[in-house]
């Protein structure tokens, strides 16, 4: 029977990753991802200069061989900056969205299978959360606890919380009535131990895509708050501080502000793109129609 089981994931994955594999546009988003991924923790590795040297008699410089994307307002290489900037700007985004999936799919989980006062404690917690515009809700938690990494993380990760919730606690409402899950309970397991084994499997797709998507929508708020002077404090580099500091520039030296939003929308794109193939790879009908034609 286990093995049973294993053959028919492994049959599933396959399924999934062909499927995706279709996809091209997809694919290529998926590389762009993952260069992106690669880069934050060796970003300041494989830098060509040290991005905190500053120089004015260099300031402004545009794109050369030295500097192939010229330098900063105040000569800071910025191809450098942007490299070691990566760290801040994905890897906040990738934490605060790990940490706000994992509790909005733990508490949507808690909140779908309970029932009862679990569930009008936790939706009305949640619907208080969402009356929130999730940028408005960030800056006021950056506002509140002060800038800073910590800061950032808390804000994007109570942000996007609530609608991992909603999502899981609707997927839940549709697996509890299940076979399987009728079966566990007669065996006379916990409900820790149904909801994490039967139910929470079921139910991980959907957040998985969320996720992607989310990336995308935690990149920008970060680099919106570093636009405002709230995210990670200077001379740290960081995209959306790049792009606040640079923009008096704008017209006398708009490289300083154009390579940065290059990177932070394409970056974006590219999460986005990766959220719809991996949305249409999960779905069994979306995979039909692609065998079809």
């Amino acid at each position: 029977m286990t093995k049973r089981i294993k053959e028919a994931k492994r049959k599933r994955l396959l399924e999934v990753w062909e499927a995706f594999k279709a996809n091209k546009v997809a694919l290529a988003a998926l590389c762009i991802v993952a260069i992106v991924i690669i880069l934050t923790p060796i970003g300041s590795r494989i830098a060509p200069h040290d991005p905190y040297d500053f120089n004015l008699a260099r300031a402004r410089q545009p794109p050369s061989g030295e500097h192939v994307l010229g330098t900063d307002e105040l000569g800071r290489d910025i191809l450098s900056r942007l490299l070691v900037g990566a760290k801040y700007t994905v890897g906040i985004s990738v934490v605060s969205i790990v940490i706000g999936a994992s509790l909005g799919t733990l508490l949507g989980l808690i909140s779908g299978y309970k029932g009862g006062l679990w569930d009008s404690l936790i939706q009305r917690v949640n619907d208080v959360l969402l009356a929130f515009p999730t940028i408005l809700l960030a800056i006021a938690l950056v506002a509140f606890k002060g800038p800073g990494v910590s800061s950032l993380i808390l804000a994007i990760a109570v942000s996007s919380m609530p609608v991992y919730v909603r999502l899981v606690r609707a997927a839940v409402l549709q697996v509890v009535v299940e076979d399987y899950v009728a079966a566990a309970k007669l065996l006379g397991l916990s409900s820790w131990r149904i909801m994490l084994r039967h139910v929470l499997p079921n139910v991980m797709s959907p957040v998985i895509v969320q996720a992607t998507y989310h990336m995308g929508l935690a990149i920008l708020i970060a680099s919106a708050l570093g636009f405002l002077g709230l995210g990670v404090p200077p001379p740290t580099p960081e995209w959306g501080s790049m792009i606040g500091t640079g923009k008096v520039y704008l017209f006398s030296a708009p490289h300083i502000v154009v390579f940065p939003g290059l990177f932070i929308s394409v970056t974006i794109i590219a999460f986005n793109v990766l959220g719809d193939g991996l949305r249409d790879a999960l779905d069994p009908r979306a995979r039909a129609m692609l065998r079809r034609f």
